[in-house]
């Protein structure tokens, strides 16, 4: 088995290089004549210092020199940028090649294998870890180059200095291991913040999902607290993060002086012949720098290949198991699956309608799943005669325009569309949705209703026309008569389908006397099956079950049809609702193209991605002008505080002094050379003595200013990113609840996430940098011109050509990143699609066509991506070139000077000039990073506010009476709809008992929205107990009062924390609250009782629990004023009762309006106020208004009570 273990691994590594050949070669070609000319340079150099000392030589040698120089640095560049063009090529060809290998793989997955990794996993896989390999595809020539360069550096340096190079050598290696612990100590750091940061997000989303329940219960400042304290932690973290980045830079600063230090000391010191001149101690310096490069990159390239071998291995485990099942073996998957459907054996005859019949779990699905082949058979086989069609239990929705989900990849027969979708009842539908059947569907079909979505996947499959249908449970998610319907018109004997052959696993029980034949599946093994009179008259198991649950279902059936008219509305209505929002341009038909602006950060993004990328492009462009840039830059310094900045800018320029100090030292000391060349001196010793002293001293003080400068940017950053942080926090946290109705969660995450991330680590990294490059081209260019002044001349025209080149260059690769951004998420959105709709698109056959597609989504992002390699590389050149010309004015300059100038100065300003195109090219590089990541601060600054306590704070107390009075009231959602209260005019006395009611969209929940100021009046005042509630703060004004929301929303944490996050109860009292909440007992029986914790959304207690754990806040809230809304919709009729006894008793002394869409809860109120379409209809006492013919009797007809005495409950 062990050489199967080993067999995969070489195999991807041996394919992609064969396939790759051609393009490795001649890489390798050029990397190789570039690295020859590397050297060619030092020995340039050292011809040309010997001729300026020389005063014989002839002035042409010069020339020829200086030409040289300049054509070895063109010729090198070109190379360089060639080579990397290869190997970029090879990068994007790598990874997709990977990223259509996983897709392609991903289709052919066994469900076994596809259970063992969530879609995220392989998502993952296809993102980043296919992008590892890209990366790596570019240093892959490092592994055998940076040997080279290293082993001929030292040769050519051993002719220089002989045997005291390897001094300087240990050095280097002594560096290396140090550095090795620095970056594995930093990694750990980050490991433990990668914690932190989860953690903070995942309570950020949390408050983000939940922000209702927040604002209404003004619980704001205890979750503003926990982020708070987490992100201290992080922040801890990330300071000591910074600190070992500023030893590690330190520590690599220092390398090259301590080097030259150590070989020019033990140079000098091994023998009293060896002097120092001006070419040795240039050309070796030079030499020095080319190490550096290799040095440096050996361990990166080392690392990254370590990083990619198990990502090797999880893209081969993805390969393996589709291998295994082609060999044919069975994979059984997991012992009780191989159970799961015992031994069935059916024959369904062609044209016949089979219903499924069984309790939960009994293995419908499965029997489903094996009939597709998505399971394992153990035993027998499964024969299917024709095309299959499927509509899966959750309904599996792309993100495309409604029309494109029905035809679903197949021709348009208009006659044929219309009919299928005129029987799945989706004409209303249509109606509504902004754009009709051309309308954008989100992300997992985000915009339609549960019903909505069924009813598009069953027309998918009646739009495929195929021989069979397997149809698993698609009436569940519909109402009950849209579900008659489309039995009726789709599925029955009279419907669309009546030819076909269909399989229908279903749970209501009023289809079943129309259905050919039954199949009652028990635990996985089929009891009975024949027609419905026959079961029935067999008197099995299927018999038991019709008669314990037929009265119930008939009773309900007949109730629900009653009662639809009232319920679809209201589901045509939260879909409206929905797309009233400004989000309906979205909507609008768009053009095609703007389907790949679809961003897979959150599902709810998706339904404003079209309009949101526009505006975020206007977004960014405007901070592209010019000034506005600056007062960015402004913003974040002053963050960092603006002493702060200026101590680390001059701790920067400290640095650079010292550093061209260091350099003129080195030079008078390479002059001392030629001043004694005749006589021997005594002073010979002394004076190097001091010369080392001075290096020394001098290097010491530059590394230290750097390690200073390092310490006291990381110490501003961690500043910055804490102010940062918390101005958006307490913004997002104050910005009134319009601003989240109209702003999807995933961007407001996105900028906790990604940019606070830049914030915290990618800024300060680039503006050192940036600061350490333009610092080092200063410097640079002022030794070049102590030496030679003229060469001021020549830098006026560079500098305006490099100018340009850049603002060229900086504006079109951020427009390219963005683009190559924005073509990326629909590779990655449409692959997870596709993982979650694998069973419908094997069933459908579709596997091509989706193949290709992600091709094509591909290509696009690959376009962008060589698009963006490409402009990096026509910038180099041009830079590079810039370069090249320093080095040949600074040659040029020094031949024709030639008698007025020494060696010494000669050599600095030449080995300078010469390290400066590397540094001219990350100039830009940095530069640009920097603008593109500076749009983050400002991004996290956009958000206004409104005050939580104002100025005028209410009596203690306060409200003492509980009288509300509206006064013409008017209402809208946003300043640019239409009023949603018209005007309400009404009191409400102390302690009374309000019941609203009115249908869909009449404004019952405006009003509670009002009382809570979610919603700012548009007109008139709403006065609680002689306070007009618009003059005091939002907090003051929440605290006081007390709602049961329509969904119970609970957060991460304990049971104590959801009740009283601000710790200002007793434990007795929380007790007490639990006890007449009915939970006490659910709650002693928990092992850590009130510590018990609450998973993320409440997930591990019922609907019903969360619905009580709401009311038991409420009831330690004891405010004068509750309001119910509709919140015992979700409960069963039984906990209603619980929860409608305990308010009456609880609450006997409050003020109560109750909301409600089931009449009974309101039946005992004192008044009922009907309301419609914005206004209050009728106001009055229920006996009354049941008297007199009025809406409210209409309502309480449907509901089929008459008089107030029946209302059991």
């Amino acid at each position: 088995d062990s050489s199967h273990k080993d067999y995969p691994k070489k195999w991807l590594i041996k394919v992609l290089f064969k396939t790759f050949l051609q393009n490795l070669v001649m890489s390798v070609a050029f990397k190789l004549v570039h690295d020859a000319l590397v050297f060619v340079s030092p020995q340039l150099l050292k011809l040309l210092i010997a001729f300026v000392s020389d005063a014989e030589a002839f002035a042409w040698q010069g020339y020829l020199y200086s030409i040289l120089l300049f054509l070895t640095a063109v010729l090198q560049s070109l190379c360089l940028q060639q080579y990397f063009n290869l190997c970029f090529q090879l990068g994007t060809n790598v990874r997709a090649s990977l990223i259509a290998a996983i897709y392609k793989k991903a289709l052919t997955m066994s469900s076994a294998t596809r259970k063992e990794s969530t879609v995220g996993e392989t998502v993952n896989l296809m993102s980043a870890d296919a992008q590892r390999f890209m990366e790596m595809a570019n240093f892959v020539h490092q592994l055998w180059s940076s040997p080279l360069q290293i082993i001929v550096s030292i040769i050519f340096l051993w002719g220089e200095l002989g045997p005291s190079v390897l001094a300087g050598l240990a050095v280097m290696v002594l560096l290396i291991p140090i550095n090795g612990f620095l970056v594995n100590k930093s990694k750990d750091v980050q490991v433990r913040n990668m914690k932190n940061k989860d953690e903070r997000m995942k309570i950020m989303s949390e408050v983000l999902n939940g922000i209702k329940i927040l604002k209404l219960f003004a619980w704001e400042p205890s979750f503003e607290k926990r982020i708070n304290e987490i992100r201290a932690c992080e922040l801890k973290d990330l300071l000591k993060f910074s600190y070992l980045q500023s030893v590690s830079i330190f520590v690599f600063s220092c390398a090259p002086f301590l080097v030259s230090l150590a070989s020019f000391a033990v140079y000098i010191l091994v023998d009293e012949n060896n002097v120092l001149d001006a070419q040795k101690a240039f050309t070796s310096i030079s030499l020095f720098n080319v190490l550096r490069f290799p040095m440096a990159m050996l361990p990166l390239v080392l690392s990254s290949m370590v990083q990619v071998s198990p990502q090797e291995d999880c893209l081969i485990c993805l390969s393996e198991p589709c291998i295994s099942l082609l060999t044919g073996s069975a994979v059984r998957h997991a012992a009780h699956w191989a159970l799961l459907s015992c031994s069935v054996t059916l024959d369904i005859k062609p044209g016949s309608l089979v219903a499924v019949v069984g309790a939960v779990g009994s293995g419908k699905s499965s029997l489903i799943s094996a009939m597709l082949g998505e399971m394992e058979n153990i035993k027998g086989h499964i024969n299917i005669q024709g095309s299959l069609a499927y509509v899966p239990q959750q309904a599996w929705i792309q993100n495309a325009t409604l029309k494109d989900n029905i035809l679903f990849g197949s021709e348009l027969d208009e006659a044929r569309y219309q009919k299928v979708i005129k029987a799945c009842a989706l004409l209303p539908d249509l109606e509504l949705l902004p754009a009709g059947d051309q309308t954008e569907i989100g992300e997992k079909g985000i915009n339609l209703s549960g019903g909505q979505k069924q009813r598009v996947s069953l027309a998918r499959a009646v739009y495929n026309d195929a021989d069979i249908y397997i149809l698993d449970d698609p009436l569940s998610a519909v109402d009950a008569h849209v579900g008659k319907h489309l039995f009726e018109h789709v599925l029955g004997p009279k419907g669309l389908l009546q030819k076909k052959t269909r399989i229908l696993v279903t749970h209501s029980i009023s289809f079943l006397p129309q259905v050919d034949n039954i199949v009652v599946l028990v635990a996985g093994a089929v009891s009975e099956h024949g027609s419905y009179s026959t079961l029935l008259a067999n008197r099995g198991a299927f018999a038991q079950f019709l008669n314990s649950y037929g009265s119930q279902e008939e009773g309900a059936a007949e109730e629900t049809t009653a009662g639809t008219g009232n319920a679809t509305g209201y589901r045509g209505h939260v879909c409206l609702e929905v797309l009233k929002a400004p989000r309906c341009d979205s909507l609008c038909p768009s053009p095609p193209h703007s389907i790949s602006t679809q961003s897979t950060t959150s599902v709810k993004k998706a339904q404003e991605e079209p309009v949101k990328k526009g505006q975020k492009l206007i977004e960014k462009e405007a901070v592209e002008t010019g000034r506005v840039k600056f007062s960015m830059y402004l913003q974040y310094l002053r963050a960092v505080g603006l002493g702060f900045s200026f101590c680390i800018a001059m701790s920067y320029v400290g640095d650079y002094a010292a550093y061209v100090g260091t350099n003129l030292w080195l030079s008078a000391w390479t002059d001392d050379a030629e001043r004694y060349q005749n006589e021997t001196y005594p002073v010979q010793q002394r004076d190097l003595r001091i010369g080392v002293f001075g290096a020394l001293g001098v290097s010491q003080g530059e590394s230290l200013f750097l390690f200073l400068a390092t310490i006291l940017s990381s110490h501003g950053a961690v500043q910055a990113s804490r102010i940062v942080h918390e101005q958006l926090l307490s913004n997002i946290l104050r910005v009134p609840m319009s601003f989240f109705d109209t702003t999807p969660t995933g961007r407001i995450v996105n900028r906790f996430a990604k940019d606070i991330f830049t914030v915290d680590e990618t800024i300060p990294m680039s503006f050192r940098s940036w600061l350490n490059c333009f610092m080092g081209i200063i410097s640079t260019l002022l030794m070049i011109a102590l030496a030679t002044p003229f060469f001021l001349v020549v830098i006026v025209p560079l500098g305006i050509f490099y100018y340009f080149v850049l603002r060229f260059y900086i504006s079109t690769s951020r427009q390219l990143r963005r683009l190559d951004s924005v073509t990326r998420s629909p590779i990655y959105s449409h692959f997870g699609e596709t993982v979650s709709g694998l069973p419908v698109i094997r069933a459908y056959g579709h596997q091509q066509r989706f193949l290709e597609q992600n091709e094509k989504t591909l290509d696009i992002n690959q376009k962008t991506v060589h698009s963006w390699i490409v402009s990096n590389r026509w910038l180099a050149i041009r830079l590079e070139f810039v370069g090249s010309l320093v080095v040949f004015f600074s040659a040029l300059l020094a031949v024709i000077s030639k008698n007025s100038l020494g060696g010494g100065i000669v050599g600095l300003s030449i080995s300078s000039a010469l390290n400066v195109t590397q540094t001219l090219n990350w100039l830009v590089r940095v530069s640009s990073e920097l603008e593109t990541n500076i749009v983050a601060v400002e991004r996290v600054h956009e958000y206004t506010k409104a005050p939580w306590v104002t100025d005028k704070r209410p009596p203690h107390g306060w409200p003492s009476k509980g009288e509300i009075q509206f006064v013409d009231y008017k209402v809208r959602y946003r300043p640019e709809l239409e009023l949603v209260l018209l005007g309400i005019t009404c009191n409400i006395g102390s302690t009374e008992k309000v019941g609203v009611v009115g249908r869909t969209g009449a404004g019952k929940s405006s009003l509670t929205n009002c009382l809570f100021r979610v919603l700012e009046a548009a007109g008139g005042k709403i006065i609680i107990d002689g306070l007009d509630i618009a003059t005091i703060g939002l907090h003051d004004l929440r605290q006081n009062l007390t709602i049961i929301p329509q969904d119970p929303v609970l957060f991460t944490g304990t049971l104590r924390m959801n009740l009283d996050p601000f710790d200002q109860y007793t434990d007795e009292e929380v007790w007490k609250a639990l006890e007449l909440a009915h939970l006490k007992a659910y709650v002693q029986e928990l092992p850590e009782r009130l510590q018990h914790n609450v998973s993320e959304g409440g997930e591990n207690l019922s609907v019903g629990q969360r619905q009580l754990v709401c009311l038991a806040r409420a009831l330690l809230r004891k405010a004068k004023i509750l309001i119910l809304d509709e919140a015992t919709a979700a409960v069963d009729l039984e906990t209603d009762h619980l929860i409608q006894t305990t308010i009456r008793s609880a609450f006997a002394d409050c003020t109560v309006l109750t909301i409600a869409h089931r009449l009974h809860t309101i039946m005992d109120s004192n008044r009922v106020m009907v309301m419609h379409a914005g206004k209050i209809v009728e106001f009055d006492s229920p006996e009354k208004l049941l008297q007199k013919q009025s809406v409210f009797s209409a309502m309480a007809k449907d509901a089929g009570i008459t008089n107030t005495e029946t209302t059991t409950l």
